[in-house]
């Protein structure tokens, strides 16, 4: 079976720290991870090392869901996280590991993602785009400055 692999890099006008927690915390990652059209459920969240999630993305459109889950492997706060993720469908088969590098940089985090053993159902450009899209929403929850 093939697998593919997406490598994305960012900069982004936030520390290091916030953009981590940002990976970490349900509620974040329910406002930022999922695509454009798609809603995100959140269903546990266990971010220490050898802690697992499990979350749903359903599309707004059509109503159709799938969810997924895995386990961290490796958190260094403000550095690096690394986790599995498997997919509930048989169709999307394997498991893949996701590294995320935070590099505190002058103006940010400098971040580096690499995804591999995306399904081979799963187009890499497809992968990419969602991303992108993700990464996009990161930034505007990350860079924002509030007043309180």
């Amino acid at each position: 079976m093939t697998t593919g692999t997406v490598q994305l890099h960012r900069v982004l006008r936030a520390p290091p720290e916030r953009v981590y927690r940002a990976f970490l915390e349900p509620d974040a990652m329910a406002k930022w991870l999922p695509p454009y059209g798609y809603t995100c459920q959140v269903e546990h969240m266990d971010a220490k090392e050898g802690g697992t999630f499990r979350m749903s993305f359903r599309s707004f459109g059509s109503g159709n869901s799938h969810s997924f889950g895995g386990e961290y492997l490796d958190l260094v706060p403000g550095e690096k996280i690394r986790y599995t993720d498997r997919f509930d469908d048989p169709d999307l088969p394997g498991e893949m590991i996701t590294t995320v590098l935070l590099r505190q940089v002058t103006c940010g985090t400098d971040l580096d993602i690499t995804q591999e053993g995306v399904p081979s159902a799963i187009p890499v450009e497809m992968c990419h785009l969602g991303w992108q899209e993700s990464l996009a929403q990161l930034a505007k929850l990350v860079e924002a400055e509030t007043s309180e």
